[in-house]
């Protein structure tokens, strides 16, 4: 998001980085390389499995991560600054999609977390699990009962640690605490902050039957349909993340080992086994961090157990594919040699996509002012580095809601629903104080809304493609958003609702009108579905490139235990490997993902390790 005070003045702001007991070269590493367990990246999946694997005090585990660290780098530990932490910064592969058929051939930023805790440490915080039906559907779809919400609901209290909001208020009818843990390893909390536009919202809630107020949006059994308040991955007005959480109650066991600026090139085949086993990883020192500008030289770790891809959906693919482990005719004609045949490998790519609808507001409460003021906030930002209370402690919204269309909506005569059931949403509401529309200034005057909708249950697929056997390529990331008919019918209907939420009675005297052409004068389905098509971009969740199908399946690339389909030695355990994107922000599910018995390492036995 470009919002010239804000990203200016955070950013000559940063606080210097401590390192902790993290390594941060590759050179600091001690032969033999030789682990239980190597787990390629250290993000929102790879940090949780690392705490659990060493547990055991006799288990060693290896953790590379390509990016930096998070400690003390403030837009990052800031929930509100977010938005600063991607695009194009340090903190970010910084991707970018090919052009996309389905929004007028246009390209845009891809953000992932290039950090320690990866999207963890640089997503906007939203915190939820996936409704009960899809945990079902995966269960289904992979054939085993262990993924079913009946028995993944129970590691809600395991993972999660639910705290006040910061300024302390009453949070009675904001949350349902039965729903949630309290003595987990990641804090969420409710919004700090009362914004102009929390009594406006609520009163909707009362006025208008198609947004029901629901007491908790958080998943499981309670659909997330209605408008509630969001609950956050923070505590004490700090970003929880997998690194400030599960990494940082595990940095003092000696088995464990995490190392930043490590780049893996490739896995590498070992042992003698009746099929293909992958128990050992190149890598080298991320470009720009070692003594020379492509790197330095390279070393290989090996696994006496298991190497873990935890790289998210882009990485563990691109990792597969340089490994020889994919389309063979497409590797082929890269000069790769195909070890493994699979051409699901990098297919089956699923996202949510994000339209900012913009309002100008008659209100001078909105966060536009201080924004777009390098001395308000410079006051903001010295309010949060000592007290972390303030703007900054909060997220860049306080209410958001899901909504699906309805039963006998024309669409479902022509396309299949393709979310996982009736409780499960087809597009989000994100209600915020300001104007937020990511790579645009804020204007320089005025006041403004933003009710942000996401496609939540696409049916859209793409694909991730290798651009060269050079592993320090950027992949080609083509989701293909907006190629079905049903997904720009579910958008269209979505900024039709985002019209009758802001025509409600409650914002009579609030809401002025829509913002800038072509959302004010996008009053027909072509109009609106060309101001769909010409500005929504990503919410960044991509699933599904290293899909889970049941063990007897001929498609897909990983087993319901999560080991790769042909290959020993080899697990992945990330959001690559749901085969459909959950009904909810994603950071929740992969922390699930974690923590069942389905994933469980204890009954996995070592394997003679040859080199």
């Amino acid at each position: 998001m470009k919002v010239s005070a804000l990203s200016s003045l955070i950013f000559s702001s940063l606080l210097v980085p401590s390192l902790g007991v993290t390594i941060s070269s590759i050179s600091q590493l001690k032969s033999p390389l030789v682990y239980d367990y190597v787990i390629v990246g250290g993000g929102n999946a790879g940090l949780v499995l690392a705490n659990r694997l060493t547990e055991d005090p006799s288990v060693t585990v290896l953790v590379l991560e390509a990016g930096v660290s998070d400690k003390g780098v403030t837009v990052v530990e800031a929930p509100f600054l977010a938005q600063t932490s991607t695009p194009n910064t340090p903190y970010d592969w910084n991707y970018t999609v090919v052009p996309q058929q389905g929004m007028k051939g246009r390209t845009f930023a891809y953000p992932r977390g290039h950090i320690l805790g990866g999207c963890s440490s640089v997503n906007f915080l939203f915190h939820q699990f996936g409704t009960d039906e899809d945990w079902d559907r995966l269960a289904q779809v992979s054939g085993d009962s262990g993924w079913a919400w009946s028995n993944m609901k129970q590691y809600v209290q395991k993972h999660e640690k639910f705290v006040p909001p910061v300024d302390g208020h009453n949070t009675t009818g904001q949350f349902i605490p039965s729903l949630h843990g309290f003595h987990g390893e990641v804090s969420v909390t409710l919004p700090a902050i009362n914004t102009t536009l929390d009594p406006f919202v609520l009163e909707i809630t009362k006025q208008s039957p198609e947004f029901p107020y629901n007491e908790d949006t958080s998943g499981g059994s309670q659909s997330p349909l209605g408008i509630g308040f969001l609950q956050t991955s923070a505590g004490g007005g700090v970003r929880s993340s997998s690194s400030t959480s599960y990494l940082a109650n595990a940095n003092n066991r000696r088995g464990l080992t995490v190392v930043i600026n490590a780049y893996v090139t490739k896995l590498v085949p070992t042992g003698n086994s009746h099929q293909p086993a992958f128990r050992s990883v190149q890598f080298t020192s991320s470009p720009g961090t070692g003594p020379t500008p492509a790197g330095s030289h390279t070393l290989t770790a090996t696994a006496r157990k298991e190497v873990i891809l935890s790289a998210g959906s882009v990485g563990t693919t691109q990792i597969l594919q340089l490994s020889g482990i994919g389309n063979a005719s497409e590797l082929k004609a890269l000069g790769i040699k195909t070890t493994v045949q699979n051409s699901d490998v990098g297919e089956n790519l699923s996202d949510h996509t994000l339209l900012p609808n913009l309002f100008t507001v008659n209100s001078n409460q909105t966060f536009d002012h201080i924004l777009r003021s390098s001395s308000q906030t410079q006051a903001v930002l010295e309010q949060w580095i000592q007290n972390k209370t303030g703007l900054f402690a909060n997220n860049v919204a306080n209410n958001y809601g899901f909504a699906r269309l309805p039963s006998n909506s024309s669409i479902f005569k022509t396309a299949k629903d393709p979310s996982p059931g009736p409780k499960s949403p087809h597009y989000e509401l994100i209600i915020a104080n300001y104007y937020f529309n990511p790579g645009f200034s804020t204007p320089p005057s005025g006041s403004y809304m933003t009710v942000g909708t996401a496609l939540i249950s696409p049916s859209s697929r793409g694909t991730i493609k290798l651009r060269s056997n050079n592993p320090f390529d950027k992949p080609l990331i083509d989701p293909k958003y907006l190629t079905t008919e049903f997904d720009i019918v579910a958008m269209r209907e979505s900024v039709k609702a985002v019209k009758r939420f802001a025509a409600a009675p409650a914002f009579k005297d609030f809401v002025i009108g829509p913002y800038g052409d072509p959302f004010s004068t996008a009053n027909t389905d072509a109009q609106i579905e060309d101001y769909v098509r010409g500005l929504t971009t990503t919410i960044f969740h991509p699933v599904g490139t290293a899909s889970m199908s049941s063990k007897s399946a001929k498609n897909g690339v990983v087993n319901p235990d999560l080991t790769v389909k042909g290959i020993e030695g080899l697990r992945i355990i990330d959001a690559s490997v749901f085969p459909f994107v959950p009904s909810t922000h994603t950071q929740g599910p992969v922390y699930l993902l974690l923590k069942g018995p389905p994933t469980s390492l204890n009954k996995q036995t070592g394997s003679n390790i040859s080199n």
